[in-house]
């Protein structure tokens, strides 16, 4: 028997078309102000940070860029009770203009050189206000495209708004690399780094005109029309019990395993290969670029697969494989890079040293750089620098990169496509499936918070987490005369114990029938 026909199932085709392009294209910028950020941690860590302890201000930075995830279920409060009671099309207006600003004014801050501590601080500030903006985006945006879509087809229309975050992430990696090799490295590390911020207010511009035109929810809009709109969403949605019950279950069941899963496979992944493996800047980049796009699609068969065979199963597919397979996969990874593992060709090593005195300084900086060629088509360059004063030498500056051969390149990007595709196995259902939990009247409150926790706060702080594991079993294997075995894998415990967790609590506790979800039975 045919379910009855909800007003969302009378949206036509055009319309809909139309609602999923002007969601997706504002998403699609606001993951793009918010991942800029992190993908240029390196180099503002540098920027906003005191620079006589990298590793330091690195983490730093991977906190400071943390504490945006961490606000996100205050947003996911904030607008996500706005979003029930004044509509959907308006708050994620308001999340997006927000968004955009923060952004911009990140561009124009001072580095810490010139205003010292006020630097972090004002880049903190508006960290914050980027991830409250966040927290209210997301719920209204896969809310709005699920109460306009026919109901058996939620998990194929919703699944566009989930291909933003990676496409987000591709559009920033893919601005930051033109933008490098049109300024050049060196005009990049001193200003150029402000150009991919700066740009986000045109993007922003065009997105707002986009989501004027929009018009609010059929669903929302009905609800209105009849006086049934939630008086205080917050109270109906975690102070009822049997709701409650499934904001628990859909952040400790789903939300935060899918979380430690997005960001271990395309943030961790990053910020493994540049900094545990010291891959080349561009090369790293253009890799994970590269897998990102190739795995886009898959988000979309997902989503439309969860349609068919439901959301639950894919879901947790997504999270064991993510941990039966992480350390083999991040062990391979490393391997490539690894010089000790490969033939140096000792004949081919350049070495060249200069001696020189900066303009207005009474002291020397030495730099040596020491080049090697590898039989499998690896280049490796280490570039010393020391600065030595008549009365003291400061501790020489390291900088290690390696350049893989274009055969060792492609399989490290495999390696990361196939961890991109466990994101799209348990990214692509999500939205579909957390709006299928709760009632029009409540929903944009009730599915914002778990998602916001889940990724938010589990998947956010990821790449801050692993790499200071990975820190601090480096530093007891210095200590302890290498005791720990593979320190670069103890950042992976984090997502895999998440992941594992979550894993066992959806299997055993998400039972209720999913195509009685899809029925429409809480609209």
């Amino acid at each position: 028997m045919l379910a009855a026909r909800t007003p969302s199932q009378t949206t036509d085709s055009r319309t809909l078309l139309s609602v999923i392009s002007a969601s997706s294209v504002g998403t699609l910028i606001e993951w793009y102000d918010f991942y800029i950020f992190g993908s240029l941690a390196a180099i503002l860590s540098s920027q906003f940070f005191p620079k006589d302890n990298p590793t330091a201000a690195l983490l730093s930075t991977l906190a400071t860029f943390a504490a945006g995830f961490v606000v996100r279920p205050f947003g996911a409060l904030v607008f996500g009770r706005l979003g029930d009671l004044v509509g959907r099309k308006y708050t994620f207006l308001v999340t997006l203009v927000l968004m955009g600003g923060s952004t911009f004014l990140i561009g124009l801050i001072p580095g810490y050189e010139t205003i010292g501590f006020w630097a972090p601080l004002l880049v903190l500030i508006l960290r914050l206000v980027q991830g409250l903006a966040l927290g209210g985006e997301y719920g209204g945006a896969a809310t709005y495209v699920a109460e306009h879509a026919p109901v058996g087809r939620r998990g194929y229309y919703t699944s566009f708004i989930q291909t933003t975050a990676t496409l987000g992430l591709f559009v920033s990696l893919g601005v930051i690399l033109i933008t490098r090799e049109t300024l050049g490295l060196d005009a990049f590390t001193s200003w150029g780094w402000r150009v991919p911020f700066l740009l986000s207010i045109l993007l922003v511009a065009v997105s707002i005109v986009i989501r004027l035109r929009m018009a609010e929810s059929p669903l929302f809009a009905k609800l209105k029309s009849e006086g049934k709109v939630s008086k205080n969403p917050l109270a109906e949605s975690f102070g009822k019990k049997q709701n409650l019950k499934m904001v628990l279950l859909a952040l400790f069941g789903a939300t935060a395993g899918q979380g430690v899963i997005w960001y271990t496979g395309q943030f961790y992944a990053l910020s493994f290969i540049q900094n545990a493996c010291n891959i080349e800047f561009v090369q790293a980049n253009t890799i994970v670029a590269i897998a990102l796009l190739i795995a886009t699609p898959f988000f979309v068969i997902f989503g439309g697969l969860s349609d068919r065979i439901g959301r639950k199963n894919i879901m947790l597919a997504g999270m064991a494989l993510g941990v039966l397979t992480y350390r083999p996969i991040y062990q391979k990874m490393y391997e490539l890079a690894d010089l000790t593992q490969k033939q140096e060709l000792g004949e081919q090593t350049q070495i060249s040293t200069t001696r020189e005195r900066p303009a207005g300084s009474a002291d020397f900086v030495t730099t040596t750089t020491i080049n090697k060629v590898f039989a499998d088509g690896t280049t490796a360059n280490e570039t010393t620098r020391q600065t030595q004063s008549a009365t003291d030498s400061s501790k020489p500056e390291v900088k290690k990169t390696v350049t893989l051969s274009t055969g060792n390149a492609t399989l490290m990007m495999l390696l990361i496509l196939i961890q991109v595709l466990y994101v799209t196995m348990v990214y692509g259902p999500i939205a579909a499936f957390l709006v299928e939990l709760f009632p029009t009247r409540i929903r944009y409150t009730s599915m914002s918070l778990p998602y916001h926790i889940g990724n938010g706060v589990f998947g956010g702080l990821t790449p801050f987490i692993a790499t200071a594991l990975v820190a601090t079993a480096t530093k007891a294997n210095e200590a302890t005369a290498g005791t720990v075995d593979k320190p670069y894998l103890e950042g992976l415990w984090y997502p895999i114990l998440v992941a594992g967790v979550c894993f066992i609590i959806g299997l055993l506790y998400i039972t209720k029938s999913e195509s009685d979800r899809r029925s429409g039975a809480n609209e």
